[in-house]
């Protein structure tokens, strides 16, 4: 069996080898690419949403309205915030940095890479454009519909021989 790719690495507490618990947060995924990656502090000065007394979502963004749908995830099911860990002190190397001949050289398997958990969820929040984010529309919905319903298909095991 071939090495994976990712492994996924909990956090540990301080006083035990055993996991820590993480937080529990909320995604929320806008339409939109922001182009900044340092501190943004005070976040409600850009980021307040609000839900009102039937469910739904709104907030505004740069002056635009955006309608926010809340998509839950079934049972049995744990979504995390992962980011890449480094390992024994060593950058990690995105797939799209890796040089392909370097890999055939080393006889065609890349290192295993780490994620460091920072976060769960049970559910996020996707947002549209002046619009509730539409399954049949919007991809991120759509794919993790599929994707769910791929993964129940790949982890069942048919009861009796006609469901094969």
């Amino acid at each position: 069996m071939s090495k994976p790719i990712l492994s996924l690495v909990e956090p540990k507490t301080a006083t035990d080898d055993k996991p820590s618990t993480t937080a529990t947060v909320t995604p929320h995924l806008l339409p939109c690419r922001i182009h900044h990656d340092g501190s943004v502090e005070p976040v409600q000065s850009f980021w307040d949403p609000t839900v009102s007394e039937d469910g739904k979502h709104t907030a505004y963004f740069r002056g635009r309205k955006l309608d926010g749908k809340s998509v839950k995830l079934p049972d049995g099911y744990r979504g995390i915030i992962a980011a890449a860990a480094a390992q024994d002190g060593a950058q990690i190397r995105r797939p799209e940095e890796e040089d392909p001949v370097e890999l055939e050289q080393e006889g065609g398997q890349p290192e295993t890479g780490k994620l460091q958990v920072q976060a769960e969820f049970d559910e996020m929040i996707v947002w549209g454009h002046e619009a509730t984010a539409d399954a049949s529309a919007d991809p991120y919905v759509r794919g993790m519909e599929e994707w769910l319903a791929l993964a129940d298909q790949i982890h069942s095991f048919p009861t009796s021989s006609t469901d094969q």
